[in-house]
């Protein structure tokens, strides 16, 4: 699963063709939701598909669709290179993003915060396949955080994405 989730992660970020690349990315989410169920986290797997697969590809799908044959051709254009003088604030900005993560992953120590030592001791043991809401609220919290977190990002580069493909050139709005 983990293979097929990198692997259609990569042919949406190294692609040239959109179409091919919209479609790649739904693998990759599917793939994503396939993760998430292998880790036990239905309640999250069902979210990205409902969500991500069901509502942001739609909209993705709806702004290739309206978006103008001349920014189309022009996109396809752009050079592809990965590294360049003007990706250069990006890519320190996404490693400063990963080395701070990194940080935060490691050096947490959830089990010694009050409001999960509160949690555990009301409800005796949380469990990661719990149906109640307090249960879900506290393992979003805690063992799923990260994930959680990287959906969010996820959704606002789509929605960025989306809006950027969805407009047209000139100052005409959709």
């Amino acid at each position: 699963m983990a293979f097929i989730t990198l692997g259609s992660a990569l042919v949406v970020a190294a692609g040239k063709n959109l179409v091919r690349s919209i479609f790649m990315f739904f693998v990759t989410l599917f793939g994503l939701a396939g993760l998430y169920v292998l880790a036990l986290a239905d309640f999250v797997a069902v979210t990205q598909i409902v969500i991500y697969v069901g509502g942001i590809l739609v909209l993705i799908l709806f702004a290739f669709m309206l978006s103008g044959k001349e920014a189309l051709d022009r996109a396809s254009q752009q050079s592809s290179r990965f590294i360049s003088l003007n990706n250069l604030p990006a890519l320190l900005l996404a490693l400063l993003f990963l080395v701070v993560m990194l940080n935060v992953v490691f050096k947490a120590q959830i089990n010694n915060l009050s409001w999960v030592k509160l949690a555990i001791s009301t409800h005796n043991v949380v469990d990661a396949n719990g149906g109640g809401i307090n249960e879900i609220g506290v393992n979003l919290m805690t063992r799923y955080l990260l994930p959680f977190e990287v959906i969010s990002i996820l959704l606002m580069i789509a929605l960025v994405g989306a809006a950027h493909l969805s407009r047209r050139e000139g100052g005409q709005r959709l």
